[in-house]
């Protein structure tokens, strides 16, 4: 049984808020062949004779590796895209700032149980309508932003981070993403709020352009969902373990779900006990998502979470250099490498492609100095399930 009273928060300007304290108590969770051979009878006057022999023997058992990773009984492709789960629309709403470089919402999906995922999997979308050769479209991949009791503590809901699609291609046309466009633009509920644990009080965003924000999904409109999927993300079983998590922009969502796990719920057979440590990256400070969030638990546990961001376009280093991901993370470079010297360190690494070879180009000289190659290193680390990359 997990014990759980959770709370949510989603900041913008130009807002208002309601609060809703909701507390409940959550179920958990060798055969050898027939041989001749032959020999001299020196009896029989040295005539050859003929012996079958047979000897049987039980094979060695075959040694299982076990899995490091939080992974019995995890269910996969329940929900697949001929026979899709029906879920319904229970929230959708901004969480950037009104002028962050395009829009990412925080949208939340009923599932009454029936979508059983993990912490680290996914799930598929598939959007309304038809492509331009009228068939059905084909789903869409998102990470799960929210851990397996959901945000609201019952384990009948799955919520997703998604950022809208839209951009001008080579001909000037403008392109708008078809399964980011078909959630985001679509709002639910306006006035919504969980309460954390620890009671985060923050607004939530009425206005996005002017009476943008309430569109055709309703709530209760319908949702065909696909999964849940993936293994490659699932949280580490040992609650001592140093978990590093590395995110750009949505890659943030399992991140979101590990975290709620360890610092906003309560569960009888998990208690985390060792340190988490979240970079994330984004453009500017308005694009930063869910920082009330992570800035609570880093003061509720301080000894247990570290936070750091990377603002590209509004932080530098030393050097003057734009403060990416990586950059952040070079200033801490001989910490995190002593910790990937660990057999209970595990990275988690979630967001665009491209930024594992900023990683590895802060790794390759720290563990040359140790005599390591560490490309080769990082091979034993996946082969280990300590290195984990799901990117886009």
């Amino acid at each position: 049984m997990a014990a759980v009273t959770a709370a949510v928060s989603f900041p913008s300007t130009n807002s208002t808020s309601f609060t809703t304290r909701t507390s409940i108590i959550s179920p958990e969770r060798v055969t050898f062949k027939k041989v001749s051979f032959y020999y001299p009878d020196v009896s029989s006057g040295g005539r050859v004779v003929s012996v079958r022999a047979q000897a049987t023997t039980e094979a060695p058992a075959k040694v299982v590796k076990e899995s490091k990773k939080n992974d019995e009984g995890v269910v996969v492709n329940k929900f697949k895209p001929k026979e899709p789960y029906i879920g319904r629309c229970l929230l959708n709403t901004k969480i950037t700032g009104d002028d962050a470089p395009g829009e990412t919402w925080h949208m939340v999906f009923s599932t009454e149980g029936e979508v059983p995922y993990r912490e680290g999997q996914s799930i598929g979308v598939i959007p309304d309508g038809v492509d331009k050769n009228g068939k059905p479209h084909k789903l869409r991949l998102y990470s799960i932003a929210s851990s397996a009791l959901g945000d609201f503590g019952d384990s009948k809901t799955v919520s997703l981070c998604v950022k809208r699609l839209v951009y001008t291609n080579e001909k000037g046309e403008l392109v708008k993403g078809v399964c980011s466009n078909f959630l985001c633009k679509n709002a639910g509920l306006l006035c919504f709020i969980i309460m954390y644990y620890y009671c985060l009080e923050q607004p939530v965003s009425k206005d996005d352009e002017p009476g943008a924000l309430v569109s055709d999904m309703k709530p209760g409109t319908e949702v065909k969902i696909t999964g849940p999927i993936g293994k490659e993300m699932l949280m580490p079983k040992d609650p001592d373990a140093t978990i590093i998590m590395l995110a750009t922009g949505t890659g943030i969502a399992p991140f979101r779900s590990f975290l709620w796990k360890m610092f906003f719920e309560r569960h009888e057979d998990y208690k985390f006990n060792g340190l988490a440590w979240l970079f994330l990256g984004v453009p500017t400070s308005n694009s930063l998502l869910y920082k009330e969030e992570f800035e609570k638990m880093k003061e509720t546990y301080p000894d247990n979470f570290r936070l750091d961001f990377a603002v590209s376009r509004e932080q530098t280093n030393e050097k003057g250099e734009k403060m990416y991901i990586q950059t952040r993370m070079a200033e801490y470079a001989k910490e995190l490498w002593e910790l990937l010297k660990k057999d209970n360190t595990f990275v988690y690494m979630c967001g665009l492609k491209g930024m594992e070879k900023g990683i590895d180009d802060i790794m390759v000289s720290l563990a040359a100095a140790d005599g390591i190659d560490w490309i080769e290193y990082k091979r034993q680390l996946k082969k280990s399930e300590q290195w984990n990359v799901e990117v886009y």
